[in-house]
């Protein structure tokens, strides 16, 4: 199966890169949010980048960006879904709001399609209990940004079948990436590690152990870290990171995973990092 057409829902940092990923490499994608005005910011994000990646790259995937952009089109309505071989969903990590989207598309995409979560902790086999197709139903967690990284935790729910995996692996392939499978459980391999690292990196910001600057050194400089755990935080978003570690908090009933409060209080004031210009750092 040679998949052309590919829906992605939700069109912040982590849609826009998969967008940008998959139309680079010759998909057709049908890009999905609640608003133009956000569809339209990422589309411009999307063209940012591959100027800024046209700067510095020889490459085939630096090819005309115009060409790119017409690959991908912008959508506020469900129903363009009808098309899609394959969706990938990126939406935030609140099981209400999740589960309403997998009940959408469900009724709406054809029997094939296969549904994949890019979620950060909350289980497979949940999301695919929104659905009457949980075996055609995996996880997908890619790493930001998207186009750069070559490999992506994938996860097999309790129903997904062997087709799917394959189908999945294939789509990764047409994307020049590499899907590394594990089983399902709340945050899988990375996130069940690296939400407990950064969650207690801000603790000791909290505690007043250690400068953000100098907690992120140390993992630079002693442990060959390409960042450190607090900037790691701001990159993916504070507000996305609380997500993630409450629903770890919630899934295991235990109290490593409890959320520091100065993460709550940041997110509350809407430092979330890189995306609002401020987080650890300032990046306004």
């Amino acid at each position: 199966m040679n998949i052309q057409v590919v829906g992605v829902i939700g069109a912040g940092v982590m849609g826009s890169g998969l967008a940008q990923n998959l139309a680079q490499t010759g998909h057709e994608v049908i890009l999905l949010d609640v608003s133009e005005k956000i569809l339209e910011e990422a589309k411009e994000k999307i063209k940012n980048n591959l100027r800024f990646q046209k700067m510095f790259q020889k490459s085939n995937k630096s090819d005309n960006i115009e060409n790119v952009l017409q690959k991908i089109q912008i959508f506020t309505d469900y129903q363009s879904l009808e098309s899609a071989e394959f969706v990938i969903e990126n939406v935030t990590e609140k099981w209400e709001i999740k589960n309403r989207v997998y009940e959408k598309i469900d009724a709406i995409c054809p029997p094939a399609t296969v549904f994949a979560a890019n979620t950060s902790a909350i289980p497979i086999t949940r999301i695919a209990s929104a659905t009457k197709r949980a075996a055609q139903v995996i996880g997908m967690h890619f790493m930001n940004p998207v186009p750069m990284k070559p490999v992506v935790e994938t996860i097999r729910g309790y129903h997904t079948s062997e087709q799917t995996i394959e189908i999945a692996k294939k789509l990764l392939a047409q994307m020049g990436k590499e899907g590394i499978i594990v089983n399902d459980s709340p945050g899988f391999v990375s996130n069940r590690v690296l939400m407990l690292t950064i969650n207690e990196a801000i603790f000791l910001l909290q505690d007043q152990v250690a400068s953000a600057s100098d907690v992120d050194r140390i993992f630079k400089t002693c442990f060959g870290h390409k960042m450190g755990p607090l900037e790691t935080a701001d990159l993916i978003g504070l507000d996305t990171i609380l997500f993630s570690i409450e629903v770890l908090y919630e899934s295991f009933n235990d109290s490593k995973y409890r959320p520091c409060s100065l993460l709550k209080k940041m997110v509350d004031a809407g430092l979330y990092g890189c995306k609002s210009g401020k987080g650890f750092y300032n990046y306004s």
